[in-house]
């Protein structure tokens, strides 16, 4: 009887395990399949949007800041137009990294493919071909509790992915933004 208890508890252990391991694989799926699918809803059970807009909000900021230079930020007309721009760039964010904003931007997407005929048939009638953004991405832990995910772009430039374990579940609660990256 003891053998069996403990063969079960080696099992449900080892089950536990492999999920946690593989969890940043399935969230990476899942998240392809919900742009793919334009399914918001299941694109919101795979990213943390608060933390994505606030980690987008802190790298646009990086971003101006370093390209407005040492000139424009010591002047105080410098400092109002940096946060001017700050203030604009947060606000983009807001509106854009939600799951609303993320289905704004594929039905612009689908009606840009229509457009052009990037549609499944060629027909401007027939539903666009599928998105694939996380078609081309290299994974590695860096530690028990975040993973990332790199996509290399046709440019050479590399936009990368963090998920980050919240108890057994992997959500995405990043993207690095290839944001001062010179074109290859």
């Amino acid at each position: 009887m003891k053998k069996w208890i403990l063969a079960a508890v080696v099992a449900i252990a080892v089950l536990l395990a492999a999920y946690v391991i593989g969890g940043p694989y399935l969230a990476i799926r899942g998240i392809s399949q919900a742009i793919e699918q334009r399914d918001t809803g299941k694109l919101a059970r795979h990213v943390d949007f608060a933390a994505v807009r606030v980690n987008m909000k802190a790298q646009l900021n990086d971003y101006v800041v370093r390209k407005a230079g040492a000139d424009m930020q010591s002047s105080l007309f410098g400092q109002v137009a940096l946060g001017v721009a700050g203030n604009l760039a947060g606000a983009g964010v807001d509106t854009f990294v939600t799951p609303l904003g993320i289905a704004a931007i594929l039905q612009g997407d689908s009606l840009w493919k229509r457009a052009i005929g990037d549609t499944v048939g060629g027909d401007t009638w027939a539903p666009p071909s599928p998105a694939k953004p996380l078609a081309n991405t290299t994974g590695h832990y860096e530690s028990l509790s975040r993973f990332t995910a790199t996509t290399h772009l046709q440019d050479g430039r590399e936009v990368v992915f963090v998920l980050s374990r919240q108890g057994l579940r992997w959500r995405l609660t990043s993207i690095q933004l290839p944001l001062g990256q010179a074109p290859a």
